[in-house]
């Protein structure tokens, strides 16, 4: 089922897409999760990251990306691309429903 709380995760990639690992860089509350660019740069130093996926899940059910969600994506993109980390998407997962960042042209 749900989740009754938001969590951030990010999938790290090698040079050819290949998982190096993945790892929780936050957990909140029903509506927020406060996520540092911090805490996402040192697990994609960590897991020598070419580049990433960020994925986060809203307990409402509801997948359709906040504009909380637009900027803290904009945001965690610029952080990683000083260290040259590129962030291929970022998914946001609901009831039976996953919108891609990507897909929507919003990266």
């Amino acid at each position: 089922g749900l989740l009754e709380h938001e969590e951030m995760w990010v999938v790290a990639l090698d040079g050819r897409n290949g998982i190096r690992g993945s790892r929780r860089v936050a957990q909140g509350g029903l509506h927020h999760c406060a996520v540092s660019a911090r805490d996402v740069l040192r697990a994609a130093l960590a897991e020598a990251a070419t580049s990433m996926v960020l994925v986060h899940n809203h307990p409402s059910g509801h997948a359709d990306p906040s504009r909380a969600d637009e900027v803290l994506t904009q945001h965690l993109a610029s952080a990683l691309k000083l260290v040259d980390v590129r962030v291929l998407d970022h998914l946001v997962v609901g009831q039976g429903q996953v919108v891609s960042f990507a897909e929507r042209g919003l990266l």
